[in-house]
């Protein structure tokens, strides 16, 4: 497998994460149909004290979504989502020494959720979903990183019969298309992460190959996120129905990631991903010395 890149500095409000090291992504779900079990909606005061719980359990950055995007889920209202996300983002700017991130696809959201202090956009929609104005008017004369993540489909019928040619090549080749298009709006690559999106519009046989192949996302140059956390790849693969019972797995499948050259690994169980990490970490350092 190939290895992470060199040192690379990843500027996040007044913080600055240093990708040379993999890193921990809290999940923050103020959903009340997370696949996972742990949505959190109509409770932002467990939420931040989740949150609170994550890093000091060594998250390196935090990811507050108030929209579910499990397999068949529908949209939800800007209105509702900015009420579930707002509170709890400026609550955890406010007590944790760490970024925020806000997990969107609208640009309502992600215009106030900056506001409110978040130092990070995550869009599982890669920015298809607004404007070409919005990002060449706000997003790119700002500085906080923005991750593209592919999707075929949209959540409420990305499952139903998921079909590619090559997933590996079609990804790639889609996530380069993603990164060129903001350059040409104006938000510098140095901003930009993507994500191979496991488990969004692809089956078992596709998430598969993706993380058999990983290390293909190098060739974008841009830090790559990995979300494997509780998801039904690990129950197919483990035979667990329970989501909250999957984090051993899950942890498997970030080691790997992170082995593959994965710079984030977004998680649920982050005391359990912490030592996952250390152990990939020192393996990696250790074959290639």
């Amino acid at each position: 497998m190939r290895a992470a890149p060199a040192s690379r500095q990843l500027s996040c409000g007044r913080w600055s994460l240093d990708l040379s090291q993999p890193r921990v992504m809290g999940i923050i779900n103020v959903t009340p149909d997370s696949f996972s079990g742990d949505g959190l909606a109509g409770a932002p005061q467990q939420a931040v004290a989740q949150g609170l719980q994550m890093v000091a359990q060594g998250a390196d950055l935090l990811d507050v979504g108030g929209e579910s995007t499990r397999p068949g889920a529908a949209e939800l209202s800007v209105q509702e989502e900015l009420d579930r996300v707002i509170p709890v983002i400026e609550a955890l700017v406010a007590r944790v020494e760490a970024p925020v991130a806000v997990d969107t696809r609208k640009a309502a959201v992600m215009v106030a959720a900056l506001q409110a202090g978040a130092t990070m956009i995550n869009d599982v929609n890669a920015l298809r979903g607004v404007e070409a104005s919005f990002v060449r008017q706000v997003l790119a004369a700002r500085q906080e990183p923005i991750v593209l993540m592919h999707m075929q489909g949209i959540p409420a019928t990305m499952q139903a019969e998921p079909s590619y040619q090559d997933v590996v090549a079609e990804v790639v080749a889609f996530l380069a298309e993603r990164v060129r298009w903001c350059e040409e709006q104006g938000i510098a690559r140095s901003r930009l992460l993507v994500d191979p999106g496991i488990g969004f519009g692809k089956d078992h046989a596709h998430n598969m190959t993706l993380l058999c192949h990983l290390s293909a996302l190098q060739v974008l140059e841009v830090p790559v996120l990995l979300g494997v956390s509780r998801k039904r790849l690990t129950g197919w693969l483990t035979g667990e129905v329970e989501p909250h019972k999957r984090d051993v797995a899950s942890h498997v499948l970030a080691a790997w990631g992170v082995c593959a050259g994965a710079a984030i690994v977004r998680v649920h169980d982050v005391a359990g991903a912490r030592q996952a990490l250390a152990v990939a970490q020192g393996l990696r350092q250790w074959c290639k010395g």
